[in-house]
Parts: structure tokens; C-alpha cells; sequence
């Protein structure tokens, strides 16, 4: 290996950690906000409030498309992305209303 093969390595290894480190508190994070999401979900099902609030998912989805242009990432993934975890919370929040129907 070349002097410049071996810094490159180096540099590559650096970047896969610090990717390593992100992932994580990506994980621990969306772990975090479905802890918050499960408890709203629950509190709509004992109140009988739906389980979805499209205004707030327009707003939330305007926000994150803000703040993905500030941070430069592509506005239209993280509004997929978004559109995933509502998704997913709409259908937590649904399931926490029909048991409590039950």
C-alpha cells in the first residue's frame, strides 16, 4: 500500500466511525420520540380523539422541510421520511383506540 492508500484508509475509517456514531443516536432518538408517540397515542385513545391530525402533520412536514434546507439535506427525503414515522404513529395510535374500544 501507498503512503496515500494508507491515509486513505485512515480517512475512510474516520468517516465510517463518526456514521457508526450518528446511526446510533439516529436509533436511540427515533426510539426516544416513539416513547413520546406511543404516550400520545394512548391519551387520544382514553380521550377518544383520532388517532390522526392531519393539520399538525401539514405543519410538521412544512417544518422538517425547513429544517432539512437549513441543514442541507433534500427537503423531499426527509418529508418521505417524515411521511414514514407519521405513518407508522398514525398506526400505533389507531391500534392504542381499538383496544381501548375493546
Amino acid at each position: 500500500m501507498t503512503d496515500l492508500s494508507i491515509r486513505a484508509e485512515e480517512l475512510l475509517k474516520s468517516h465510517r466511525d463518526s456514521i457508526d456514531r450518528l446511526d446510533a443516536i439516529l436509533v436511540y432518538t427515533l426510539g426516544e420520540r416513539f416513547k413520546h408517540t406511543q404516550a400520545v397515542g394512548m391519551l387520544k385513545a382514553e380521550h377518544d380523539l383520532p388517532p390522526s391530525d392531519p393539520a399538525r402533520e401539514a405543519r410538521q412536514i412544512a417544518r422538517l422541510e425547513d429544517l432539512a434546507i437549513r441543514a442541507d439535506l433534500d427537503p423531499e427525503f426527509a418529508k418521505a421520511f417524515l411521511n414514514f414515522i407519521i405513518q407508522e404513529v398514525i398506526q400505533h395510535h389507531q391500534k392504542h383506540k381499538d383496544q381501548e374500544a375493546s
